[in-house]
């Protein structure tokens, strides 16, 4: 269902967003400890230190935010990397940003020996942001920057990663039981200082994504046109890099390495709002709160009393999906 006008984006946009809050809410009070919506009010107004406050409180709440803006990060990444790269199926995975963290966690833990949530956070951020400058220079070298370059270099600096990743987790088992858990993705157990560390740069790149997403626009409509428009297209192509890396570096920083978010959300926009980044940005800012606030809550009910981390959700959910528009050969936008 395509929204033609204006109005109609708004009004969608505007729902999405009550979605969005009402996702909020359930994350809040659904879980295997029984809690209902009068209890959330009470743990907010009239907080009695009881384990059910404590949970809404200091796990849900915090939990139910991470995800929002997690998802929301990862699917504008998302949107811009595939605008960029002019390829479909790009991801985080794709340029290398998830194995770069990945690869920098396992390194702290077993030669630094480090174990703290916080201390990960700036570890992942410095991994992935390393990753993203290797393949930077790589894809630039020689005629320049271009999607196939890009997208090539960071196949090539992510299987590197990857390669290597394993290869030091199976000389240490433990490092191995320790780090499995934010290798898979999860929401779990983040509070919101880990999320704060980074909040700044996701909030930046997603304020100056939506800044040059009419410059976005010419620029899709293909790097000739672009330059004969007048458009710095060099400019542009490094800034929505900078976006993309420090939109989804943030989020493995925060999160670990979540797929196919960044895939699934923006068809879906595309979808509904045709291919203005003035409006998919928004679209995918949202909707990818709420795929990811979904797919989370899902995680809590499929192997109760334990928990699935949400990665594993999002790859059962997107899995059909990434093989459904690689069949099709969907073209990016």
């Amino acid at each position: 269902m395509l929204l033609t006008n204006n109005r109609g984006k708004l009004f969608g946009l505007i729902t999405s967003l009550c979605i969005l809050l009402l996702c909020i809410g359930l994350s809040i009070i659904l879980g295997y400890t029984d809690t209902g919506v009068q209890t959330a009010i009470e743990a907010f107004q009239q907080f009695d230190g009881s384990n059910e406050h404590i949970i809404i409180q200091q796990v849900r709440l915090p939990r139910a935010l991470i995800a929002a803006v997690i998802g929301s990060s990862l699917a504008i990444a998302g949107a811009l990397m595939q605008a960029l790269m002019k390829n479909p199926l790009a991801s985080p995975d794709i340029i290398g940003i998830n194995a770069g963290a990945s690869f920098f966690i396992v390194v702290a833990l077993m030669v630094f020996s480090v174990n703290s949530l916080q201390a990960y956070t700036w570890i992942a951020f410095a991994g992935a942001a390393f990753a993203s400058c290797i393949v930077y220079v790589f894809s630039s070298s020689g005629t320049g920057l271009t999607p196939m370059k890009l997208t090539l270099a960071g196949a090539a600096i992510a299987a590197l990663f990857s390669s290597l990743t394993q290869g030091l987790l199976v000389m240490d088992e433990s490092a191995l039981d320790q780090a499995l858990f934010w290798l898979a993705g999860s929401v779990q157990g983040r509070d919101l200082d880990i999320l704060f560390t980074v909040y700044p740069y996701l909030i930046g790149a997603t304020v100056l994504a939506f800044i040059i997403s009419p410059k976005i626009n010419v620029l899709t409509m293909g790097e000739d046109v672009a330059r004969g428009l007048g458009l710095r297209t060099g400019v542009v192509n490094l800034t929505m890099t900078f976006c993309f890396v420090l939109l989804a570096g943030g989020s493995v920083a925060v999160a670990g390495p979540i797929g196919f978010i960044g895939i699934i959300i923006p068809h879906i926009v595309r979808t509904l709002v045709g291919n203005d980044f003035r409006w998919i940005l928004p679209y995918c800012g949202v909707l990818g709160g709420i795929l990811l606030l979904l797919a989370d809550i899902g995680a809590r009910y499929v192997i109760m009393p334990e928990e699935v981390p949400v990665g594993v959700m999002t790859a059962f959910i997107g899995t059909p999906f990434f093989i459904y528009i690689a069949r099709k050969g969907v073209h990016s936008a």
